[in-house]
């Protein structure tokens, strides 16, 4: 029996992962859920966004689902990102963002690749400081331990997906320490892994132009914290944006699937929000971590047919709802 840690979280994650986890239970009925809490309302309530339950739920669970959470814009005493303590506190140093084509919704078709980003570190590592009062410094941090193991699953994706190119992105030009130091160590390892005749490296500023250029001719990209962060977020208009961005944070024996996403505050309680991304993360969690791939299959092909056949769905109406009912009928008629 499978164990699904659900952390709803704020906004439109209140919708969205109850949307997906009825999906779910269309190809997993015996499933077993552990409500539990993360985000700024858990903040305000409780003064703690990331409750210590919640990491001992997901660390029992060994999976989980995050909806989204809401962040204030200005530091706010005592609040840090859930989701990056969850990433940080658990290992979830790999996070893991496809990006395809899909019918009706993609201006482009032909786009199949995956985003492999290093996932706890960087300068999202949380070391800030000021220097003086208007000198504010952060610390990127790279290491070599981080940088293989994501070279290390890059080589995992790159053996499933058989892939023809392997882009490794970075910024050693400008940053030869830190960025250097990610270029080598996941080199090394991809080289010594049998990747070297279909390995290449782009500078972060060309690889940003040549994925609006030229999408369909990227495979699978390996990249650092931020700029996997930025890059996945451009590269998934090519699948119909956010709505449809899944991803999963994956660590040695425990994965959280999330949507891209944000808690959407504005349409929050309307039955507009798209639960395709939420679902979509699922898929990556059934494929990746609990080794269903067909059933993770199932579902991406049930919800290529409610896209292909999206005439019938509006969007901006009870779209949780609509959506929701579409691709469990897929599901049923697969």
């Amino acid at each position: 029996m499978y164990r699904l840690c659900v952390i709803e979280g704020d906004g439109i994650g209140r919708e969205v992962v109850p949307a997906a986890i009825e999906v779910l239970r269309h190809l997993l009925p015996d499933l077993q859920l552990v409500p539990a809490r993360a985000g700024w309302e858990c903040f305000r309530e409780t003064g703690e966004a990331l409750p210590p339950a919640t990491l001992q739920s997901l660390r029992d669970c060994g999976a989980g689902l995050f909806g989204a959470v809401s962040s204030p814009t200005r530091r706010v005493d005592g609040y840090r990102s859930p989701i990056v303590q969850l990433r940080q506190q658990l290992q979830l140093s790999v996070n893991l963002r496809p990006v395809r084509s899909w019918p009706k919704l993609s201006s482009r078709q032909g786009v199949d690749l995956v985003i492999v980003r290093e996932n706890s570190e960087g300068l999202y590592s949380g070391r800030e400081h000021l220097e003086a009062p208007d000198v504010a410094i952060a610390e990127r941090v790279i290491s070599v331990a981080a940088s293989q193991r994501l070279a290390r699953r890059a080589s995992q994706i790159a053996r499933e997906r058989k892939a023809r190119r392997i882009t490794l992105v970075h910024k050693a030009n400008v940053l030869p320490l830190s960025c250097g130091l990610f270029r080598d160590s996941c080199r090394d390892l991809l080289m010594g892994e049998g990747w070297g005749d279909v390995l290449d490296e782009r500078l972060v500023d060309l690889a940003a132009l040549q994925l609006v250029e030229r999408p369909e001719d990227f495979d699978l990209i390996v990249t650092s914290n931020l700029f996997g962060d930025i890059l996945s977020d451009l590269a998934c208009h090519w699948s119909g944006g956010l709505a449809l961005a899944p991803s999963l944070n994956w660590g040695e024996g425990i994965a959280l699937a999330e949507p891209v996403h944000g808690s959407a505050p504005d349409i929050a309680g309307s039955g507009r929000a798209n639960p395709l991304a939420a679902i979509l993360s699922l898929a990556l969690l059934l494929r990746h971590h609990w080794g269903e791939a067909a059933l993770a299959t199932r579902l991406e092909q049930a919800v290529e047919r409610l896209l292909a056949h999206s005439e019938s769905i509006d969007f901006g109406v009870d779209t949780t709802r609509r959506v929701t009912d579409g691709v469990i009928e897929a599901l049923n008629g697969s």
